[in-house]
């Protein structure tokens, strides 16, 4: 019967558990959901001035996952396909503002390791500005020769001093230019913190209830204690 008692008293610990657990893997799929909104309302915001937000030698603070407007000239030497999965290319081209400043721009896509030359002459262009990936394998268009290279790095294959970051060119100006518009993966931005709060909570909730669950049926197996009962040693009053 205490063996019974005490799988009972398991059986029902892990499920109050389980179901505490479920409910903050939601919460936190309600965090992480937020923050993917949020990216896309900060995206979707009126284009800034890219020079409002980037500079040369000076970090990007609030710019990254934001629409941006920018202009100047883009310099054929400068292009570059980034290999992706599929056997798709990013077309990654720099583009010279009127302060001598270059821009990394991912222009668009291509299925073959050729791509059209940029627009030649002012453009003006709005695009997403992104942080910079860790590594970028690229393959140099005029040579075909494959080198692996850091964006930051670029800073010394290109002349002039390079913008922190890339832009993600917009559909239109991609089309425009005869590229597929690359996929934008844009920087996840924070949930509320009551959410990621809730979901800690509930798992703290989970670990007590599973502690209290196993402490009980400890206690349940354990013998009472027989206190013998003497004319020296009467009932204590209870």
């Amino acid at each position: 019967m205490t063996l019974l008692k005490q799988a009972l008293a398991i059986a029902l610990g892990i499920a109050f558990a389980a179901g505490m657990v479920v409910m903050g893997y939601w919460q936190l799929e309600v965090y992480h959901n937020q923050g993917q909104e949020a990216a896309l309302r900060r995206a979707s915001a009126p284009p800034v001035p890219l020079n409002s937000v980037a500079n040369v030698g000076t970090p990007v603070t609030d710019g990254f996952g934001r629409s941006v407007t920018f202009e100047g000239t883009y310099d054929p030497a400068t292009q570059l396909l980034v290999p992706m999965e599929g056997g798709q290319f990013r077309v990654l081209t720099g583009l010279r503002q009127g302060d001598g400043s270059v821009v990394a721009v991912v222009r668009g896509v291509v299925a073959e390791p050729n791509a059209p030359a940029p627009p030649s002459g002012p453009v003006q262009q709005v695009g997403v500005l992104l942080p910079t990936e860790e590594h970028l394998p690229a393959t140099d268009l005029p040579t075909g020769q494959i080198s692996s290279v850091r964006l930051p790095a670029l800073a010394q294959e290109w002349p002039g001093p390079l913008i922190g970051g890339y832009v993600h060119l917009s559909s239109a100006d991609a089309v425009t230019q005869g590229l597929t518009p690359a996929e934008l993966r844009l920087p996840e931005a924070r949930g509320r913190l009551r959410n990621g709060a809730y979901a800690m909570q509930w798992w703290l909730f989970a670990a007590f209830t599973l502690f209290m669950t196993f402490r009980i049926a400890r206690d349940l197996g354990r013998e009472p204690e027989v206190v013998e009962i003497t004319p020296e040693r009467p009932i204590e009053p209870t």
